[in-house]
């Protein structure tokens, strides 16, 4: 009978860590997942690009190196994209 009850501690014990384990990953695998569905932030080139107003430099030494096309683009508000 002793033999017995060692099989059945041991059964017992067994059964409890594979229980534990599969408790303990399930709960890892929850805390990762909730981890990784966080809200993600904005990325800044959208936000700051469409409420962020163009304000050209209409300093005089600046606009004395200024192509025409580059002061049209100013002139109309846009970003400048030529040099």
């Amino acid at each position: 009978m002793n033999g017995f009850r060692k099989t059945v501690a041991a059964a017992a014990i067994a059964g409890s860590m594979l229980v534990g384990g599969v408790a303990g990953a399930v709960l890892y695998s929850a805390t990762v997942l909730t981890a990784s569905a966080a809200t993600p932030s904005p990325s800044p080139s959208s936000s700051s690009s469409s409420t962020a107003k163009f304000v050209p430099n209409e300093d005089p030494t600046h606009e004395a190196g200024e192509s025409a096309a580059r002061e049209a683009q100013e002139n109309a508000g846009q970003v400048p994209t030529v040099p």
